[in-house]
């Protein structure tokens, strides 16, 4: 999968990622990140790629020619005739959960454009961007971290970038239940011992544990997740934990929740 980044600000972008898990992605080739400094694209002889809005108002405005020189330099790089997506990080935009990370996992190539000062011209975003995404309400100085924030989330998704595939499926927010709570050396410590069914080696009775412990975790800490898991479960009628039972017939396996 292929991540291209529109920044005043490369290696920033760079130095983030390219580190433990996706920097070893990248040397497996499972993922393409680059960094695209839109000030290398402006007409400007002084390099400048903003100006002051038209009507007035505070701060500096990101002007359209620099931005989409940034672009149709991406779309070149690519070689590509189809237009893949474009994210301008923007707290305007869709929030940005797990099941959004799994949507654009899917794609081969996404573009993020990272604003900076007051913003961008407005008449550039309407020409390129297909999606206007937020990482929460708040305001951030530009959109380099938050595209960091999705990068490593999407790349949590993409086959052949953690070690241990089962991870992405199991953590937090996965089934939208939280993880449950892990242990490991020494088997006491503090006084808190480690959970006898985690020890006993018994892979059905370790599966139900962690499933209860997660509905549990979830109820208590995040109830908007566990009202929407309740919803894509209506066969666990009963509230409280289930224990998910895998039934095997002859050419199936379903997933059932028994008391």
């Amino acid at each position: 999968m292929n991540f291209y980044i529109m920044t005043l600000f490369p290696e920033m972008v760079m130095d983030g990622l390219n580190t433990s898990i996706l920097k070893r992605a990248m040397e497996r080739d499972a993922i393409h990140v680059e960094a695209f400094n839109i000030r290398d694209y402006t007409q400007d002889k002084h390099k400048k790629v903003d100006d002051y809005p038209y009507g007035g108002g505070a701060g500096m405005l990101m002007q359209a020619q620099p931005v989409f020189s940034t672009y149709e330099a991406i779309l070149e790089k690519r070689g590509k005739k189809d237009r893949c997506r474009v994210i301008f990080l923007s707290p305007q935009g869709r929030v940005f959960d797990q099941s959004f990370a799994r949507e654009l996992a899917q794609e081969e190539d996404l573009i993020f454009l990272c604003g900076h000062y007051e913003g961008v011209d407005e008449r550039v975003l309407e020409e390129i961007v297909t999606d206007e995404v937020s990482i929460g309400d708040y305001v951030l100085t530009g959109g380099e971290l938050p595209a960091m924030v999705m990068i490593d989330a999407i790349s949590r998704m993409v086959p052949g970038v953690l070690n241990n595939e089962e991870s992405a499926v199991t953590e937090s927010h996965s089934d939208h239940l939280l993880e449950y709570p892990q242990y490991s050396r020494p088997e006491v410590w503090h006084g808190k011992p480690v959970p006898e069914v985690l020890m006993s080696g018994h892979h059905a009775k370790i599966a139900e544990w962690r499933l209860a412990q997660s509905v549990e975790r979830t109820k208590r800490k995040r109830p908007d997740l566990y009202e929407q898991y309740r919803m894509e479960h209506p066969e666990c009628e009963n509230p409280e934990p289930k224990k998910r039972r895998r039934r095997r017939t002859s050419n199936t396996e379903e997933n059932t929740c028994n008391s």
